[in-house]
């Protein structure tokens, strides 16, 4: 019997006499026991191979017939041969090994390793950095003044609006003048008769001093008219002083704004008795336009400022007005630059704070009194500043600054980092780079230290992704 293995492609072939030339050197030119698929003794078999072709000398009638497979090609066809073949010494071999011995045995050949993964990098270099402290901060009306009466009485009329703007000198409230008005007639009456008495004394001294000339009248009587002279002067100057108090204190009926500004709330109405220096104001004028904003900073930030500023490290950020930016409780960005006022000479014992006071253009009246921002003042320039995209820098479980730094031999290697801040959108680096590495922007999640990786800048993948993105 021949089986000829030729209709077989040549990777099956191939497969086949890998998959089973072991068993077969041992076998070959032995003689076996051939059985039938129902196990029955067949008949005796000796085996060789040559050009491809197995010859049997088979005993068997040959009635089993096997069908085999080409798996790897697509030559099917039958050969009458005995299902099962066995040795005296081996387990079972079975014939249709052939077929599938290229499946159960053969192994594919290797695959060619992936290619490293490609990331997207940005190569470090210096820049002229600003150094911005982000500071808390209370917004403080310019100039407040609370209302208070400076005479007792009745409140007849409040003339304003609450929450309205009143210019300086706009009367606020009335109290009942009806007392104080008697009092400054009485004064201004008192000071018409004093008026009188002067002008007596004065035409009797006129006329003492011509009589003493001719010793018509004594020289006491002459120093007497002379006296009253003086005394009606006096009298009619302590008239006048009543008479001013007495107008002014009537005018404190009138109670005015005593600067430009928003009026609050009044706290007195119409029929309050009001007393000279209350405690309570009746209500409270404030100018809100321009506005302070008070801020605050540790002084150790501050030493540490002043001593990099000493040693030439950092430069101070501008030689004129230092100019401020807001931003609101609501994360939005004031629309107006503020500038700084001053720097107090104090630091707050119980805080450890020194404050900052800012002067903001509140023209439309969007920031009130009390309300908490934050400010961002320029504080000194970095010319070496080194600064890393944020979505570059990750945090550990620790809490603490990790990036990943592609080396010379495109190995990935992880950086601990120091900070000192946000710009912009990008980070403040102090330590842990330098310039001209190499930092993984885009792709650090698809590898690990040690990795080897394909980088590619970060700007140039960015400008080739755009079309891409426009396409779709």
């Amino acid at each position: 019997m021949m089986w000829n293995v030729a209709p077989f492609s040549e990777a099956t072939r191939h497969a086949f006499f890998r998959a089973c030339s072991p068993s077969w050197r041992m076998v070959f030119g032995q003689t076996y026991e051939v059985r039938n698929s129902d196990r029955t003794l067949h008949g005796v078999h000796s085996m060789t191979t040559k050009n491809n072709t197995f010859n049997s000398a088979a005993a068997g009638d040959g009635r089993s017939k096997v069908r085999v497979r080409d798996l790897l090609g697509s030559a099917v066809f039958n050969v009458a041969t005995p299902s099962l073949v066995r040795t005296t010494n081996i387990a079972y071999l079975c014939l249709v090994m052939a077929a599938v011995g290229p499946v159960a045995c053969s192994s594919p050949p290797p695959a060619d390793p992936p290619p490293p993964p490609e990331v997207a990098v940005i190569t470090l270099a210096t820049e002229p950095v600003t150094m911005t402290a982000e500071l808390p901060g209370r917004t403080v009306a310019v100039m407040v003044s609370e209302v208070r009466p400076q005479i007792r009485g009745l409140i007849q009329r409040r003339l304003f609006t609450e929450g309205q703007q009143v210019t300086a000198g706009q009367v606020l409230y009335q109290i009942d003048p009806a007392l104080y008005q008697a009092d400054y007639d009485s004064a201004k009456a008192t000071l018409a008769r004093v008026e009188a008495a002067l002008v007596s004394a004065r035409l009797l001294g006129e006329r003492y001093a011509a009589l003493v000339k001719i010793e018509a009248v004594s020289k006491q009587q002459n120093d007497d008219a002379i006296a009253a002279y003086a005394r009606a002067e006096a009298d009619v100057a302590t008239a006048r002083a009543a008479l001013d108090t007495a107008r002014i204190t009537l005018e404190y009926t009138r109670i005015t704004a005593p600067i430009h500004g928003q009026v609050s709330a009044s706290v007195y109405t119409q029929g309050a008795l009001v007393t000279a220096n209350q405690p309570d104001p009746l209500t409270t004028v404030r100018q809100l336009d321009p506005i302070y904003v008070d801020i605050t900073q540790p002084s150790d930030q501050l030493l540490a400022l002043q001593r990099q500023l000493a040693s030439g490290r950092l430069r101070r950020a501008g030689k004129g007005t230092i100019m401020v930016r807001l931003r609101l409780d609501d994360g939005s960005e004031y629309e107006h630059a503020g500038m700084l006022a001053f720097t107090d000479v104090v630091v707050d014992e119980t805080t450890g704070m020194v404050r900052l006071r800012t002067r903001f253009p509140n023209p439309n009246g969007l920031l009130l009194p009390g309300m908490y921002v934050r400010a961002f003042v320029p504080q000194a320039v970095d010319n070496e500043g080194l600064l890393l995209p944020q979505q570059s820098v990750t945090h550990n479980p620790r809490g603490e600054a990790v990036a990943l730094v592609v080396n010379g031999e495109n190995k990935v290697e992880q950086r601990m980092l120091k900070t000192g801040g946000t710009v912009g959108d990008r980070w403040l680096v102090r330590e842990g780079v330098k310039p001209g590495e190499r930092v993984i922007v885009e792709g650090g999640q698809k590898v690990r230290p040690g990795a080897e990786v394909r980088p590619v800048e970060w700007r140039a993948a960015r400008a080739a992704q755009a079309p891409a993105a426009g396409a779709r």
